[in-house]
């Protein structure tokens, strides 16, 4: 869900917060120090034997998200028309762990078959004039003949901030499409970043995360206001 280069902007002119950007203010970071402290110890472990370890964490991060990021890359060209084993993140991949990209695509493509899925819209920047925030949906599409929100994460797993998103996206749809709701819910799919594996997660309401959304919305407003005022 890229955000455009220039940033989104009200109808005024004025420049708006992305979904992600508020929501990465105040998002909780526990699980990537766990998980940088686990790779630190891992490290240390792998020099303690004499093994080659990778030189920093960043090496290791860039590895793991390889594999799903891949498997992503090959649905959005599969979407658009093109040969899924032709996107650039795929063939980028050591030839060991391009199978692994090809199993999470193809278990992806069963399920979107079985759905009878079919994307209406990918990637439309919407603005949310009544709440002044902005974002872009992966995909907005049917699932078995009622309108959806479909998105893609590439991560090990599904966390609270993602139904944020998700709840956000639908207000930003509907506020800009009144006639048409997203009756068919929320359709999550996860694409693991080491192991390649494909998971399919369904919300049929997300009301509390939107709750909490608008209350990040207006702390993120007074966030900024405190922050220059000191």
């Amino acid at each position: 869900m890229p955000t455009p280069s220039q940033g989104y902007r009200a109808a005024d002119g004025k420049r708006i917060p992305s979904v992600t950007t508020i929501i990465s203010r105040f998002k909780d970071s526990g699980a990537l120090m766990k998980w940088a402290y686990s790779t630190g110890r891992e490290h240390g472990r792998l020099e303690a034997l004499g093994q080659e370890a990778p030189a920093s964490l960043y090496d290791v991060t860039a590895k793991a998200a390889d594999i799903g990021t891949a498997a992503h890359a090959m649905v959005e060209v599969s979407i658009n028309g093109g040969d899924p084993r032709m996107a650039a993140a795929y063939l980028s991949l050591k030839p060991d762990e391009q199978p692994k990209a090809v199993n999470a695509f193809d278990m992806y493509r069963q399920w979107a078959s079985m759905s009878n899925l079919e994307i209406l819209h990918q990637e439309l920047p919407l603005v949310s004039e009544r709440f002044r925030f902005a974002g872009t949906p992966d995909a907005i599409g049917q699932v078995n003949g009622q309108l959806c929100l479909v998105d893609w994460k590439t991560s090990n797993g599904v966390y609270a901030d993602y139904l944020l998103q998700l709840a956000a996206y639908r207000q930003l749809w509907e506020e800009n499409n009144p006639d048409l709701p997203l009756v068919g819910g929320f359709h999550l799919c996860r694409f693991s970043k080491e192991h390649g594996d494909f998971a399919h997660h369904y919300y049929s309401e997300l009301d509390k995360a939107w709750e909490m959304f608008k209350h990040l919305r207006a702390a993120y407003e007074y966030d900024g206001e405190l922050k220059r005022r000191a």
